[in-house]
Protein backbone atom coordinates (compact mmCIF):
# COMPACT_ATOMS: atom_id res chain seq x y z
CA UNK A 1 0.00 0.00 0.00
CA UNK A 2 2.78 2.43 1.20
CA UNK A 3 4.64 1.74 -2.62
CA UNK A 4 1.34 2.04 -4.05
CA UNK A 5 0.72 5.69 -2.50
CA UNK A 6 4.32 6.93 -3.47
CA UNK A 7 3.64 5.29 -7.02
CA UNK A 8 0.47 7.69 -7.27
CA UNK A 9 2.61 10.86 -5.34
CA UNK A 10 5.13 10.36 -8.16
CA UNK A 11 2.51 10.15 -10.32
CA UNK A 12 1.09 13.67 -9.33
CA UNK A 13 4.26 15.33 -9.37
CA UNK A 14 5.40 14.20 -12.85
CA UNK A 15 1.65 15.78 -13.64
CA UNK A 16 2.37 18.50 -11.63
CA UNK A 17 5.53 19.06 -13.00
CA UNK A 18 4.97 19.00 -16.39
CA UNK A 19 1.55 21.46 -15.82
CA UNK A 20 3.93 23.93 -14.71
CA UNK A 21 6.47 23.64 -17.21
CA UNK A 22 3.56 24.06 -20.05
CA UNK A 23 2.47 27.15 -18.30
CA UNK A 24 5.55 28.38 -18.17
CA UNK A 25 6.63 27.63 -21.85
CA UNK A 26 2.82 29.44 -22.48
CA UNK A 27 4.16 32.22 -20.42
CA UNK A 28 7.03 32.74 -22.95
CA UNK A 29 5.71 32.12 -25.87
CA UNK A 30 3.16 34.82 -24.57
CA UNK A 31 6.20 37.19 -24.00
CA UNK A 32 7.93 36.21 -27.49
CA UNK A 33 4.75 36.96 -29.20
CA UNK A 34 4.45 40.66 -27.91
CA UNK A 35 8.06 40.95 -29.50
CA UNK A 36 8.82 43.57 -26.77
CA UNK A 37 12.61 44.17 -25.87
CA UNK A 38 14.93 45.82 -23.67
CA UNK A 39 18.11 46.82 -24.14
CA UNK A 40 20.68 48.16 -22.20
CA UNK A 41 23.06 50.72 -23.23
CA UNK A 42 26.42 51.37 -22.50
CA UNK A 43 29.07 54.55 -23.12
CA UNK A 44 31.90 56.31 -21.41
CA UNK A 45 30.55 59.51 -22.39
CA UNK A 46 29.86 61.13 -19.20
CA UNK A 47 25.72 61.90 -18.63
CA UNK A 48 25.88 65.68 -19.11
CA UNK A 49 28.02 65.26 -22.75
CA UNK A 50 27.02 66.38 -25.80
CA UNK A 51 26.85 62.80 -27.20
CA UNK A 52 24.44 61.46 -24.19
CA UNK A 53 22.63 64.38 -24.13
CA UNK A 54 22.09 64.99 -28.36
CA UNK A 55 22.76 61.52 -29.54
CA UNK A 56 22.48 58.23 -27.53
CA UNK A 57 19.52 59.25 -25.66
CA UNK A 58 17.66 60.82 -28.31
CA UNK A 59 18.96 57.68 -30.85
CA UNK A 60 16.91 54.98 -27.61
CA UNK A 61 14.33 57.44 -27.70
CA UNK A 62 13.99 56.93 -31.00
CA UNK A 63 14.01 53.15 -31.08
CA UNK A 64 11.11 53.55 -28.68
CA UNK A 65 8.76 55.88 -30.69
CA UNK A 66 9.08 54.01 -34.50
CA UNK A 67 8.63 50.59 -32.14
CA UNK A 68 5.44 51.76 -30.86
CA UNK A 69 6.96 51.65 -27.24
CA UNK A 70 8.34 47.42 -27.68
CA UNK A 71 12.33 48.89 -27.52
CA UNK A 72 12.62 50.77 -23.84
CA UNK A 73 16.09 50.75 -22.46
CA UNK A 74 18.48 51.94 -20.01
CA UNK A 75 20.90 53.94 -20.09
CA UNK A 76 24.74 53.08 -18.40
CA UNK A 77 26.69 56.37 -18.91
CA UNK A 78 29.64 57.61 -17.71
CA UNK A 79 31.69 54.06 -17.54
CA UNK A 80 28.73 52.67 -14.86
CA UNK A 81 29.30 49.74 -16.11
CA UNK A 82 33.11 50.09 -16.68
CA UNK A 83 36.10 52.32 -18.01
CA UNK A 84 36.54 53.21 -21.48
CA UNK A 85 38.82 51.23 -22.95
CA UNK A 86 36.74 47.92 -21.58
CA UNK A 87 33.22 49.14 -23.12
CA UNK A 88 33.91 46.51 -26.03
CA UNK A 89 34.44 43.28 -23.62
CA UNK A 90 31.41 45.21 -21.72
CA UNK A 91 28.88 44.56 -24.77
CA UNK A 92 30.72 41.48 -26.07
CA UNK A 93 30.59 39.62 -22.84
CA UNK A 94 26.66 40.98 -22.07
CA UNK A 95 27.17 43.12 -19.61
CA UNK A 96 25.09 45.37 -21.92
CA UNK A 97 23.33 44.74 -24.84
CA UNK A 98 23.99 47.92 -27.11
CA UNK A 99 26.85 50.44 -26.36
CA UNK A 100 30.00 52.62 -27.86
CA UNK A 101 33.45 51.47 -27.67
CA UNK A 102 36.27 52.95 -28.46
CA UNK A 103 39.03 50.61 -30.64
CA UNK A 104 42.06 53.37 -30.21
CA UNK A 105 41.85 52.41 -26.73
CA UNK A 106 43.15 49.16 -27.38
CA UNK A 107 46.06 48.95 -28.89
CA UNK A 108 46.66 45.99 -31.21
CA UNK A 109 43.64 44.73 -30.86
CA UNK A 110 41.52 45.82 -34.13
CA UNK A 111 45.38 46.38 -36.20
CA UNK A 112 43.64 47.61 -39.52
CA UNK A 113 40.80 49.54 -38.22
CA UNK A 114 42.90 52.08 -36.89
CA UNK A 115 43.25 53.35 -40.51
CA UNK A 116 39.82 55.56 -39.40
CA UNK A 117 41.59 57.24 -36.73
CA UNK A 118 43.97 58.66 -39.61
CA UNK A 119 44.97 62.28 -39.57
CA UNK A 120 41.68 63.47 -41.71
CA UNK A 121 39.72 67.09 -42.37
CA UNK A 122 36.15 66.02 -41.58
CA UNK A 123 34.26 67.96 -39.29
CA UNK A 124 30.76 66.01 -38.97
CA UNK A 125 30.40 62.16 -37.11
CA UNK A 126 27.48 61.89 -39.49
CA UNK A 127 30.02 61.67 -42.40
CA UNK A 128 33.00 60.19 -40.72
CA UNK A 129 30.15 56.94 -39.93
CA UNK A 130 29.32 57.49 -43.77
CA UNK A 131 33.13 56.49 -43.86
CA UNK A 132 33.86 53.84 -41.44
CA UNK A 133 30.63 51.45 -42.46
CA UNK A 134 31.74 51.47 -46.07
CA UNK A 135 35.41 50.32 -44.76
CA UNK A 136 34.03 47.78 -42.67
CA UNK A 137 32.01 46.68 -45.45
CA UNK A 138 34.80 46.37 -47.42
CA UNK A 139 37.43 45.09 -45.31
CA UNK A 140 37.23 45.80 -41.60
CA UNK A 141 34.80 43.53 -40.76
CA UNK A 142 37.15 40.93 -40.27
CA UNK A 143 38.34 42.15 -37.03
CA UNK A 144 35.14 42.16 -35.57
CA UNK A 145 33.64 38.63 -35.25
CA UNK A 146 31.33 37.35 -32.13
CA UNK A 147 29.49 41.07 -32.22
CA UNK A 148 26.78 42.64 -34.06
CA UNK A 149 28.10 45.44 -36.14
CA UNK A 150 25.76 48.73 -35.31
CA UNK A 151 27.90 51.40 -36.83
CA UNK A 152 31.68 52.22 -37.06
CA UNK A 153 33.13 55.74 -37.52
CA UNK A 154 36.43 57.69 -37.21
CA UNK A 155 35.80 60.53 -34.88
CA UNK A 156 35.65 64.32 -35.94
CA UNK A 157 38.99 66.02 -36.21
CA UNK A 158 40.95 66.59 -33.27
CA UNK A 159 42.61 69.25 -32.90
CA UNK A 160 46.02 70.80 -29.95
CA UNK A 161 44.47 72.59 -27.03
CA UNK A 162 47.32 74.25 -24.57
CA UNK A 163 48.08 76.40 -22.08
CA UNK A 164 50.29 78.49 -23.94
CA UNK A 165 50.15 79.56 -27.94
CA UNK A 166 51.63 76.80 -30.77
CA UNK A 167 51.83 78.51 -33.92
CA UNK A 168 54.53 76.58 -35.54
CA UNK A 169 56.28 73.63 -34.82
CA UNK A 170 59.03 74.48 -33.86
CA UNK A 171 56.65 75.81 -30.79
CA UNK A 172 55.67 72.16 -30.52
CA UNK A 173 59.13 70.87 -29.18
CA UNK A 174 59.51 69.70 -25.63
CA UNK A 175 55.40 70.20 -25.12
CA UNK A 176 53.98 66.86 -22.98
CA UNK A 177 50.53 66.81 -24.68
CA UNK A 178 48.14 63.98 -23.82
CA UNK A 179 47.02 61.53 -26.22
CA UNK A 180 44.17 59.45 -26.15
CA UNK A 181 46.60 56.37 -28.15
CA UNK A 182 46.64 55.14 -31.62
CA UNK A 183 48.51 57.62 -34.49
CA UNK A 184 48.38 60.71 -32.52
CA UNK A 185 50.74 59.24 -30.41
CA UNK A 186 52.77 58.71 -33.04
CA UNK A 187 51.73 62.64 -34.55
CA UNK A 188 52.47 64.24 -31.31
CA UNK A 189 56.00 62.40 -31.62
CA UNK A 190 56.36 63.61 -34.78
CA UNK A 191 55.93 66.87 -34.13
CA UNK A 192 58.67 66.86 -31.55
CA UNK A 193 56.48 66.98 -28.43
CA UNK A 194 56.10 64.33 -25.93
CA UNK A 195 53.03 61.73 -25.94
CA UNK A 196 51.28 61.43 -22.66
CA UNK A 197 48.19 58.78 -21.92
CA UNK A 198 46.22 59.32 -19.59
CA UNK A 199 42.02 58.95 -18.80
CA UNK A 200 40.57 62.13 -20.22
CA UNK A 201 38.88 63.00 -17.06
CA UNK A 202 42.62 63.10 -15.22
CA UNK A 203 43.40 66.16 -17.97
CA UNK A 204 41.69 69.16 -16.33
CA UNK A 205 43.75 68.54 -13.41
CA UNK A 206 46.87 67.61 -15.01
CA UNK A 207 46.33 71.02 -17.35
CA UNK A 208 45.93 72.82 -14.30
CA UNK A 209 49.04 72.32 -12.24
CA UNK A 210 51.47 72.25 -15.07
CA UNK A 211 51.69 68.08 -15.20
CA UNK A 212 51.16 68.64 -18.99
CA UNK A 213 50.90 70.97 -21.74
CA UNK A 214 47.82 70.11 -23.38
CA UNK A 215 45.78 67.74 -25.05
CA UNK A 216 44.92 66.51 -28.81
CA UNK A 217 41.02 65.67 -28.53
CA UNK A 218 37.99 66.81 -30.52
CA UNK A 219 35.34 69.69 -30.15
CA UNK A 220 32.61 67.81 -27.91
CA UNK A 221 34.93 66.25 -24.99
CA UNK A 222 37.02 69.64 -24.36
CA UNK A 223 33.34 70.96 -23.59
CA UNK A 224 31.89 67.66 -21.79
CA UNK A 225 35.29 67.95 -19.62
CA UNK A 226 35.33 71.68 -19.11
CA UNK A 227 38.85 71.42 -20.66
CA UNK A 228 38.17 74.77 -21.94
CA UNK A 229 38.50 76.50 -18.34
CA UNK A 230 42.66 75.33 -18.57
CA UNK A 231 43.52 74.97 -22.37
CA UNK A 232 43.13 78.45 -23.29
CA UNK A 233 44.61 78.30 -26.96
CA UNK A 234 43.48 75.89 -29.73
CA UNK A 235 45.35 75.35 -32.92
CA UNK A 236 43.27 74.03 -35.20
CA UNK A 237 44.58 71.19 -37.24
CA UNK A 238 43.27 67.42 -38.64
CA UNK A 239 44.49 65.38 -36.02
CA UNK A 240 42.32 62.53 -36.95
CA UNK A 241 40.87 61.04 -33.29
CA UNK A 242 40.06 57.45 -32.73
CA UNK A 243 38.29 54.47 -34.18
CA UNK A 244 34.70 53.90 -32.53
CA UNK A 245 31.50 52.54 -33.00
CA UNK A 246 27.59 51.17 -31.65
CA UNK A 247 27.94 47.49 -31.51
CA UNK A 248 25.78 45.11 -30.20
CA UNK A 249 25.99 41.86 -27.89
CA UNK A 250 25.45 39.02 -30.77
CA UNK A 251 22.79 37.18 -28.11
CA UNK A 252 21.19 39.98 -27.52
CA UNK A 253 21.04 40.38 -30.81
CA UNK A 254 19.77 37.09 -32.12
CA UNK A 255 17.01 37.33 -29.60
CA UNK A 256 15.59 40.44 -30.38
CA UNK A 257 12.23 40.03 -32.43
CA UNK A 258 12.80 39.47 -36.67
CA UNK A 259 10.78 42.65 -36.86
CA UNK A 260 12.38 45.07 -34.76
CA UNK A 261 15.64 44.34 -36.62
CA UNK A 262 15.09 46.68 -39.54
CA UNK A 263 14.62 49.30 -37.44
CA UNK A 264 17.76 49.09 -34.95
CA UNK A 265 19.64 48.64 -37.94
CA UNK A 266 17.63 51.73 -39.71
CA UNK A 267 17.75 54.06 -36.18
CA UNK A 268 21.60 53.16 -35.10
CA UNK A 269 23.43 52.60 -38.37
CA UNK A 270 24.07 56.22 -38.45
CA UNK A 271 22.98 57.78 -35.18
CA UNK A 272 24.35 61.18 -35.69
CA UNK A 273 22.40 61.75 -38.87
CA UNK A 274 19.78 60.28 -37.14
CA UNK A 275 19.39 62.64 -33.95
CA UNK A 276 21.12 65.64 -35.87
CA UNK A 277 23.96 65.10 -32.98
CA UNK A 278 27.03 66.40 -33.55
CA UNK A 279 26.86 66.81 -37.45
CA UNK A 280 29.22 69.19 -39.71
CA UNK A 281 26.05 71.48 -38.63
CA UNK A 282 26.99 71.33 -35.17
CA UNK A 283 30.74 71.42 -35.15
CA UNK A 284 30.45 75.16 -36.02
CA UNK A 285 27.89 75.30 -32.70
CA UNK A 286 30.67 74.00 -30.57
CA UNK A 287 34.16 75.84 -32.03
CA UNK A 288 31.75 79.07 -31.47
CA UNK A 289 30.89 77.54 -27.64
CA UNK A 290 34.76 77.11 -27.15
CA UNK A 291 35.53 80.68 -28.43
CA UNK A 292 33.06 82.18 -26.69
CA UNK A 293 34.21 80.65 -23.45
CA UNK A 294 37.70 82.82 -23.89
CA UNK A 295 39.63 80.70 -26.00
CA UNK A 296 42.05 81.89 -28.59
CA UNK A 297 41.21 79.69 -31.71
CA UNK A 298 44.39 79.41 -33.89
CA UNK A 299 43.51 78.47 -37.54
CA UNK A 300 47.44 76.73 -38.92
CA UNK A 301 47.97 78.44 -42.16
CA UNK A 302 47.88 75.78 -45.32
CA UNK A 303 51.65 76.48 -45.78
CA UNK A 304 52.51 75.30 -42.29
CA UNK A 305 49.96 72.80 -42.14
CA UNK A 306 51.84 71.07 -44.71
CA UNK A 307 54.90 71.13 -42.57
CA UNK A 308 52.79 69.18 -39.80
CA UNK A 309 51.08 66.74 -42.41
CA UNK A 310 54.06 65.90 -43.88
CA UNK A 311 55.25 64.22 -41.05
CA UNK A 312 52.08 62.54 -40.55
CA UNK A 313 52.29 61.05 -43.82
CA UNK A 314 56.07 59.80 -42.80
CA UNK A 315 53.96 58.13 -39.69
CA UNK A 316 51.62 56.22 -42.24
CA UNK A 317 54.45 55.02 -44.08
CA UNK A 318 55.64 53.42 -41.23
CA UNK A 319 52.49 52.22 -39.59
CA UNK A 320 52.09 50.63 -42.91
CA UNK A 321 55.12 48.82 -42.91
CA UNK A 322 55.09 47.41 -39.73
CA UNK A 323 51.32 46.12 -40.63
CA UNK A 324 52.55 44.70 -43.90
CA UNK A 325 55.82 42.93 -42.42
CA UNK A 326 53.09 41.06 -40.31
CA UNK A 327 51.27 39.82 -43.08
CA UNK A 328 48.40 43.19 -43.13
CA UNK A 329 47.27 44.69 -46.34
CA UNK A 330 47.54 48.04 -44.41
CA UNK A 331 48.57 50.33 -47.71
CA UNK A 332 45.54 48.85 -49.46
CA UNK A 333 43.05 49.42 -46.51
CA UNK A 334 44.97 53.21 -46.45
CA UNK A 335 43.97 53.65 -50.27
CA UNK A 336 40.79 52.30 -49.72
CA UNK A 337 40.05 54.78 -46.37
CA UNK A 338 41.30 57.72 -48.93
CA UNK A 339 39.19 56.68 -51.55
CA UNK A 340 35.74 56.63 -49.72
CA UNK A 341 37.20 60.04 -48.09
CA UNK A 342 37.12 61.41 -51.58
CA UNK A 343 34.14 60.32 -51.84
CA UNK A 344 32.38 62.60 -49.56
CA UNK A 345 34.76 65.75 -50.29
CA UNK A 346 36.69 64.86 -47.85
CA UNK A 347 40.39 65.46 -47.36
CA UNK A 348 43.04 62.27 -45.60
CA UNK A 349 46.18 64.74 -44.88
CA UNK A 350 47.81 61.84 -43.83
CA UNK A 351 47.68 59.91 -47.02
CA UNK A 352 50.86 60.14 -48.56
CA UNK A 353 50.65 61.77 -52.13
CA UNK A 354 52.13 58.81 -53.78
CA UNK A 355 49.16 56.25 -52.89
CA UNK A 356 46.40 58.65 -53.80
Amino acid sequence: MRSHELFVRLGVFIMCLALSMSISSGMDALAGSKGEMHIRFSTWHPPVSREVKTVWIPMLEELKKRSNGRITYTMYSGGALGKGPEHYDIVAKGLSDMGYFTATWTPGRFPLSDVLSLAVWVDGKDIGTDIGNAMYKRILHREFPGVKMIELNGCIKASLWTTKPVRTLEDCRGLRIRTPGGHQTTYIKALGAEPVFMPLGDVYLAMETGTIDGLVTCPPLVLAFKLYEVARHGTIAAFGCVTEGVIMNEKSWERAPDDLKPIIEEVCSNPFRTTGGLTVKVYKVMMKEIADRGVELYYLPPREGCRWYARFQDMTRKWVADLEEKGLPAQRVVQMYNEECERRDVRCVACPPEWK
